[in-house]
Formats: C-alpha cells, structure tokens, sequence
C-alpha cells in the first residue's frame, strides 16, 4: 500500500514553513524521501500571491502590527488570505504520479482531481465532527451547508512543479474569525468565513481533528499513513513506523508555476 509520512509541527512562522516545503519538494523531486503531509499552526500571518490587490488588505500597518500579524508576499498566485493558531494548515508534499486517477485511465493524478481530494478530506474531516458541509460550483474550498448558509471554513491551494505538490489546505477549527475582518479573504465579499468552533458552538481539540484528518488522508488517497516522531526522523531518511499521533503539537524551532489560495 501508497505510503505517506505525517509529521505534526506546531507553531511554524510563515517564512520558515515555506522554506521547509522547498526543501521537502527538493528532496522529493530526488526521491529521497516519500510522499509526506505536514500539519501545523502558523503565526498570524497576511499572504498576498502575484494576483493580489492591495485593496483587499484592508487593515492599516498599525492596526496590523496592534494585532501582531505579519504581511508576507509571497510567488504564489491567487489573492490575500490569512493564517493563525486555532487553524490546521496542512501542506502535503506529495508526487502525483504515484497516484493513478479513480477510472485508472490516467497513472498521474491531475492537478483538478488532486484538489477535489483534499476537499474530501475536508468534507469527511468536519462530517466526522457533524459539520455538513460542501463544494460551491466555480470556487475552490469546503463550505460549510446548514439552512442554505454557505460560509468558508476550508481555503485550500497547490502548487505542483514536476508533478510534485507544495501549499496545501487551511481548515479554519477554533481560528479568532476576527482577523478576516483585516482582509477581504480571497478577495469574495459575498460569502462570510466561518470556522468548526463557529458551526459547534465549542472549541475542538486540535490533535483530535489532527487525527481525523490523517484518518481520511489515508481513506481518500487509499495510503497508509504513518505518523513520524520528528523532522530528523524523516531527514535521516528513516522509514516511518505507524504510531499513536503526539499528544501534544510539536514545536518546530526555528534554525536554520502556479500556486492559488481561493
């Protein structure tokens, strides 16, 4: 069976965490590792792709730096988005090509088809919770679907270079919904976002979703997920051994083409 490492990290900076997908892609692309999936927590955080407009950060810098959030432009397309504890922000580095397509025509899973699975772990992730939620025709995400209220709880973005994935998902659990008042998330005035805490009306323990969502990697990629203690583990080229998630968010310290956020 497909394997995938999965390694929890905690509280990663933006700058850092982007540095780590590069280097993880690098080594993918050398086959020196296999296909993994990070979870972590970003500091708060603004991103504006190449796409973005200026207009859509709506914050003052002295409201931002009040806030304790940082401004980072980054080479991914799409427009501004935001990142911040209580949101689990998933970044799979994984090689489509060992992914075959559901009618075993194509051996290569497409960039369309790669999306539409992360948003099945995203639907199955929050049904696990009793969430219902859905996809909303011509946009990208996992919205959530009570009394016809459609409102954002999953941003998800990729960026695929040699048939290898970078970015990810964002899964909005018991995320301060008042920093999206900074933005105009994604650059969509006409739909609210929301968060698992929202629909709950209680916060949710964030390894417990961590869980779920590693539980529905494995069923909708049909791969065994295997749970890896550290970074060093998985850099020393160790092969991963299955084993129960951390029972805490790990910390990651700080040492040393076409991505969209929609």
């Amino acid at each position: 069976m497909h394997l995938i490492s999965l390694i929890q990290l905690g509280t990663v900076d933006y700058a850092t965490g982007l540095r780590l997908q590069q280097q993880l892609v690098a080594l993918r692309k050398e086959e020196k590792i296999g296909d993994v999936l990070l979870l972590l927590e970003h500091s708060p955080v603004i991103t504006l792709g190449r796409n973005a407009k200026a207009s859509n950060v709506v914050a003052s810098p002295e409201l931002l730096a009040q806030r304790g959030v940082e401004l980072f432009e980054c080479d991914r397309g799409g427009d501004v988005t935001f990142h911040g504890p209580g949101q689990i922000v998933g970044y799979p580095i994984f090689d489509l090509r060992g992914f075959a397509t559901p009618d075993g025509k194509r051996k290569t899973l497409g960039v369309i088809g790669f999306v539409r699975r992360l948003e099945e772990v995203l639907i199955r992730t929050c049904a696990d919770f009793a969430i219902p939620t859905k996809r909303v025709a011509g946009l990208t995400g996992v919205w959530t679907d009570v009394d016809a209220r459609e409102a954002k709880v999953a941003a998800i973005g990729v960026h695929i270079s040699r048939s290898v994935t970078s970015h990810g998902f964002a899964l909005n659990v018991n995320t301060d919904l008042s920093f999206f008042n900074l933005i105009v998330p994604c650059g969509i005035t006409s739909k609210p976002v929301t968060s698992m805490q929202q629909e709950l009306g209680k916060p949710l323990d964030l390894n417990t979703v961590a869980e779920s969502i590693s539980r529905n990697f494995g069923v909708v990629f049909e791969s065994q997920i295997l749970w890896v203690e550290t970074l060093d583990t998985l850099l020393g080229h160790a092969v991963g051994v299955p084993m129960q998630a951390p029972t805490e968010l790990r910390q990651l310290h700080k040492e040393g083409d076409g991505t969209t956020w929609v």
